[in-house]
């Protein structure tokens, strides 16, 4: 492959500035790289942010433009001389990131906490998916079987997401679970809870739509807080509703809103186990005399670490989860870019994607 063959790239300039450019073609360094041919790339809510902020914590510097995207599928393009788990022409899904391998972290299996992670779109240096070739380590890809769509090869990042925050809750046959927020990570914690055994699985949301359509892809009771409920008054209502009396064994929280924060920490049981899944705001408050008055376990959750992209697919292969291809609400072109993040933006749809670069 010429080193001269086009590879144009989505750039973020800054909040509201991105611009289509040409970014090198990838060489292969190692012989374990790959190359692949960008299929699909997923709009995620930390790209909106970007979109709309510049950044999460470290801002876009405008004089480095940074290209965007994580959630990612393709095509094998080109191999190193010693891969063997892949081949040319085969699709993947994309694990976006590389760590050291050297550090403590992840030695002891933990990589997603490598301090020296190159994440993909993540300033100031490390670029994204969005891209028509982009290169990764061999066993940062994954081979999709023939049943699964390269559409749908882009939700095994965000089933991932869910995989890692479920086995954090270490969730086990019949216990009850709720989950804040219905979005993408939302939906698949719920689906996954299921597949881990959960017995019963409350979502909530303050979009009826998403509530009903998490009601009939992920079988969950539901509950939408009124406009001016407190956070005990979520914690009250859901428990009185769903016959939760003791309250829920795990909470999920996908949104990062401060009110369901505390109402998680509230509906769950004494000795129960809270997962913070979803970014909000840098610091809140929340009730933590009632998170030490009930001897909580509370955990943070950061992307996903080892084993995790597998179990993911064989959730998938193994139909312990819906088809994905249900939360794919559109697909646009990648010269439209920025009318995706938008849509996300205004919660329009489940899943919005954006299709790589042609020709």
């Amino acid at each position: 492959m010429s080193i001269a063959e086009k590879n144009l790239a989505l750039f973020l300039l800054g909040p509201g500035n991105a611009l289509i450019g040409e970014s090198p073609y990838p060489t292969i360094t190692d012989e374990h790289d790959i190359i692949i041919r960008i299929a699909y790339v997923g709009v995620c809510g930390s790209d909106v942010s970007f979109w709309t902020k510049g950044g999460i914590g470290q801002k876009v510097d405008p004089s480095r433009p940074l290209i965007m995207g994580h959630e990612a599928s393709g095509t094998v393009h080109e191999i190193g001389s010693a891969v063997s788990s892949l081949k040319v022409g085969d699709n993947v899904a994309i694990e976006p990131g590389l760590p050291c391998r050297r550090c403590l972290p992840c030695k002891g299996g933990r990589y997603n906490l490598c301090s020296q992670m190159l994440f993909a779109a993540d300033p100031p240096f490390s670029h994204g998916t969005l891209r028509k070739y982009f290169k990764l380590a061999e066993d940062f890809c994954y081979k999709l079987p023939q049943f699964l769509s390269l559409e749908e090869g882009v939700l095994v990042e965000p089933l991932a997401v869910a995989v890692h925050v479920c086995r954090l809750a270490e969730i086990g046959l019949g216990q009850d679970v709720v989950v804040f927020g219905s979005g993408t990570i939302g939906l698949l914690c719920a689906v996954v809870s299921k597949s881990m055994g959960a017995q019963k699985i409350i979502a909530a949301d303050v979009n009826a739509s998403r509530l009903e359509f998490s009601r009939q892809f992920a079988d969950t009771g539901i509950y939408k807080p009124e406009t001016n409920d407190t956070s005990e008054d979520i914690a009250r209502k859901i428990k009185k509703i769903h016959n939760l009396s003791k309250g829920a064994d795990t909470v999920l929280e996908a949104t990062g809103i401060a009110t369901c924060i505390g109402a998680g920490i509230h509906v769950l049981k004494k000795g129960g186990t809270f997962i913070q899944a979803g970014l909000g705001k840098p610091e809140i408050q929340f009730p933590i005399t009632t998170l030490s008055e009930k001897e909580m376990t509370m955990k943070g959750s950061f992307r996903y670490g080892a084993g995790d992209y597998e179990l993911a697919l064989h959730l998938l292969e193994s139909k312990k989860v819906p088809s994905l291809s249900q939360l794919i609400s559109s697909v646009s072109a990648f010269e439209n870019t920025t009318e995706a993040w938008e849509r996300t933006r205004k919660g329009a749809g489940i899943k919005n994607l954006i299709r790589g670069p042609q020709g």
